[in-house]
């Protein structure tokens, strides 16, 4: 009888795994930063809902946050 005391093989390394959850927490934040600026009454629009940071920074904090998954995906820890 064969004792395999194989450690489990993990498709990326540690370091991926920290750059993936960085990369999660800024998409969040991003999507944190387009919430609210709605309004209670139906008959009332509010003008904040195309405030600079819903319309420009939010967006643009998803895509370096997915920019970064993509990075953690890629980067070779080999090298």
């Amino acid at each position: 009888m064969k004792n395999n005391d194989q450690k489990p093989q993990f498709l990326f390394e540690k370091i991926n795994y920290k750059i993936l959850l960085f990369g999660i927490g800024v998409i969040a934040l991003g999507f944190i930063l387009m919430s609210g600026g709605g309004s209670d009454d139906p008959n009332v629009f509010n003008e904040e809902v195309f405030s600079f940071r819903r319309i420009r920074l939010a967006p643009t904090v998803v895509l370096i946050g997915f920019g970064i998954t993509i990075y953690s995906i890629f980067k070779n820890p080999k090298k």
